[in-house]
């Protein structure tokens, strides 16, 4: 991919903006549909990889939470933090909610605003990077920047 003219990219992008976000969007040259993909194209490590996982609550609104790329979520920790039961999203919901296929789901710029969970792992590093909107796009940005983009609330997701 060579070029940002994607409407999830052009989304997260303006999003970003919006904000006052500095960091720009990436292009690389492959999709990166995993952490460990992601992580191997940018240079990192897999754990400053924020992942971007959808779930869905019974009233059909979206939960994101935004994981270290080397770690699972513990449904049960956030279904204690949210106080009430998670199910599973799937690809069209995901689609529908986000605006981004799966691998591609930012953080921020989704359809339908959902609540956030972060991983306070993510924490621990200076320099995170997020999927921007496509499988073939990321931002960087540090922890407390995704805080503040998100709206999240930082719990032990694993």
């Amino acid at each position: 991919m060579t070029s940002l003219a994607h409407p999830g990219i052009e989304r997260v992008a303006a999003t970003l903006a919006a904000a006052g976000h500095q960091g720009p969007v990436r292009l690389l040259p492959d999709a990166c549909r995993t952490a460990a993909e992601a992580a191997a194209a940018i240079g990192c490590a897999v754990e400053q990889i924020a992942k971007s996982i959808i779930f869905r609550l019974t009233s059909g609104q979206a939960v994101l939470v935004v994981t270290s790329g080397g770690n699972r979520v513990v449904e049960q920790n956030v279904v204690a933090a949210l106080g009430q039961p998670l199910g599973k999203a799937d690809a069209a919901f995901v689609r529908e909610v986000t605006g981004f296929a799966i691998g591609g789901v930012a953080p921020v710029g989704h359809l339908q605003p959902p609540v956030v969970f972060i991983d306070q792992d993510l924490r621990r590093y200076d320099e995170i990077w997020a999927a921007a909107g496509h499988p073939h796009a990321v931002f960087p940005l540090g922890f407390d920047d995704l805080v503040r983009l998100t709206g999240g609330t930082v719990i032990a997701v694993c």
